[in-house]
């Protein structure tokens, strides 16, 4: 029987994963997902493939994975025995069937992050491992200005972890980087081409120095001509950030073909 590729849309509360992917001995959203694909195929390892790598506590609303199988199901039946097999920190938004050339990493042309912080005095017990409780007063000017000076093309070396192996340019695109205040609820939205490791949160870490006035707005194109990770702001907490929506060469044609 001829292989099918299988895309799926899954969410996932990282609170109590060691992260995406799979490592010995540590619960992980991917080895997670293979074991219900293996008990699927009676025993038979079937391999994932994601779009993407988040850390230990960082949630997603819209990973994409992709994997091959000899079954032949229904999109809706291949959910629902998904959901049936996983834990109740994993669900599976959608599946379908995608085209043989179809790959989950490869494929991706843009990303959306969010990162959600709490600003407010008293932290809230029930919001603790979904936002970052961040009970000092902010210049919301001042975080809007640091936003833009994000956006476009760049080298993010000093917005990554010196714990990255990524070899070669550190340039991305960021399309849009901006916060959203409601109440005492801030979103950071990030659409870009790619990012580095840890690349939002070191992002949210600086802006948020900023919006305290422990730095200045125009200490972001100097960071960016420096290149180097020790000048920019500690790393924001993992529970704030979620990976939000990934888009692929084939949606974005279906789009403009729809305009």
């Amino acid at each position: 029987m001829m292989l099918k590729k299988i895309k799926c849309i899954v969410s996932y509360d990282g609170s109590l994963f060691s992260g995406y992917q799979i490592q010995p001995k540590k619960r992980t959203v991917h080895g997670e997902l293979e074991k219900a694909l293996t008990k699927m195929h009676k025993g038979s390892s079937i391999r994932v493939h994601a779009s993407g790598r988040t850390d230990t506590g960082v949630h997603a609303i819209g990973q994409t994975i992709h994997f091959e199988t000899h079954y032949d199901l229904a999109p809706t039946d291949w959910k629902n025995a998904l959901n049936t097999l996983l834990p109740n920190d994993i669900y599976i938004q959608k599946a379908i069937e995608a085209p043989a050339h179809f790959h989950a990493r490869y494929d991706v042309v843009e990303k959306e992050y969010r990162y959600v912080v709490r600003n407010e005095r008293e932290p809230n017990v029930f919001k603790r491992n979904y936002a970052y409780h961040f009970p000092y007063p902010l210049d919301m000017e001042a975080v809007h200005a640091a936003c833009r000076l994000f956006e476009g093309t760049h080298d993010f070396t000093t917005f990554s972890s010196a714990k990255a192996t990524v070899k070669g340019s550190k340039e991305r695109t960021l399309y849009e980087a901006s916060c959203q205040q409601e109440g005492a609820e801030l979103t950071f939205t990030f659409r870009g081409s790619g990012y580095l490791y840890n690349m939002v949160r070191i992002m949210v870490g600086t802006i948020l120095d900023i919006g305290q006035g422990k730095r200045q707005v125009a200490d972001i194109p100097m960071l960016f001509e420096k290149r180097d990770r020790r000048l920019a702001s500690a790393t924001a907490p993992a529970q704030g950030l979620y990976l939000w929506n990934v888009t692929y060469k084939d949606e974005l044609k279906a789009d403009k073909i729809g305009k």
